[in-house]
This record gives structure tokens, C-alpha cells and sequence, in this order.
């Protein structure tokens, strides 16, 4: 029911509010999961990682709808309402998903809230992902896979990342 609803949902979105929708959501999850587990290998504190969170909440949401922003000017198809409801959306739903993240780590001891961050991340990329495939009437199971490959790709990186990191003596 709920795929339906999101599937109906992004079917009749605007292409502008749909860019911001798909970009911001997707970012908010690669790029909050990665500080996520690299924060956490590396310091494994907390406040550091609830700071983390924040920190990429506003700078990368705010980059992000500035990347979308040139992107869609440089098309030079879009009208500037256009242009502006994508910048805007982008940092919305970026801002707004990548702060879903402070939860578990609020609620839970640290390495649960990890795993519980890494399965919500994943399970709505690939919601999304479905939703995309079914759109474009490809097979789901291959956009499906392709991006949760990118996103556990990420992930694994930057798990040793930050273990490298926390080898440094400052």
C-alpha cells in the first residue's frame, strides 16, 4: 500500500520538486550514512556524530541545492520558479531526511543506533530505487541492486576510513 502511494505520489510530481525529492533523498542517505560509520569507526562518540549530522544537514543540504541550482540553469530549459522549487526542495528534503538520521543515535546505545541507521538508509534507497524502476518500467531488481551497491560500497569505504583515521596520534 504504502509502495502505491509513493509510486502515485512521485508519478504526478513536478519535474522541479521531483529533482529535489530524488537527489535530496538519495544524498541525504549515501552521504549521512558514510559520515555516519566514518565518525563512528573513528571516534566512536556520539556528540561527534550527532555534530556530524548536523554539520552535513545544513553545509551539504545547503551545497547540494546549490549544485542542483547551477545544474538546472545550465540546461537552459527550466524557468527560473522552476530552477528555484528544485534548489529548494533539494535542500528540504535533504535537510529534513539526513536530520531522520540523529534519531536512533538519540534513542539507542552507538553501534545499534549505527545498524538501525544503516538499515533505514537502505531500506528507503531502495523503496525509492523500486519506485524509480517501476516508473521507468525497467527491472526493479537491477536498479534496486545497482544503488544499494553504491550505498554499502560507501559504507564499507568509509567504515576503514575511519578506522585509519583513529590510527592517527595528534
Amino acid at each position: 500500500m504504502l509502495k502505491l502511494f509513493f509510486l502515485f505520489k512521485i508519478k504526478i510530481m513536478k519535474h522541479s520538486l521531483k529533482v529535489g525529492f530524488t537527489f535530496g533523498i538519495t544524498s541525504g542517505i549515501i552521504t549521512t550514512l558514510g559520515l555516519l560509520v566514518g565518525l563512528h569507526s573513528g571516534t566512536h562518540s556520539k556528540i561527534i556524530i550527532i555534530g556530524g549530522i548536523l554539520v552535513i544537514a545544513v553545509a551539504d543540504a545547503f551545497s547540494d541545492a546549490m549544485g542542483i541550482h547551477i545544474s538546472e540553469e545550465s540546461e537552459n530549459v527550466h524557468t527560473r520558479r522552476e530552477i528555484w522549487e528544485s534548489t529548494i526542495s533539494t535542500f528540504l528534503f535533504k535537510f529534513l531526511f539526513a536530520l531522520t538520521f540523529i534519531v536512533p543515535v538519540l534513542l539507542f546505545n552507538l553501534l545499534p543506533a549505527i545498524i538501525i541507521s544503516v538499515i533505514w538508509g537502505l531500506i528507503i534507497l531502495g523503496v525509492l530505487s523500486y519506485i524509480i524502476a517501476k516508473e521507468q518500467k525497467t527491472r526493479p531488481w537491477k536498479v534496486v541492486v545497482e544503488h544499494l551497491f553504491i550505498a554499502i560500497l560507501v559504507i564499507i569505504v568509509t567504515h576503514y576510513i575511519g578506522d585509519w583515521v583513529a590510527t592517527f596520534s595528534l
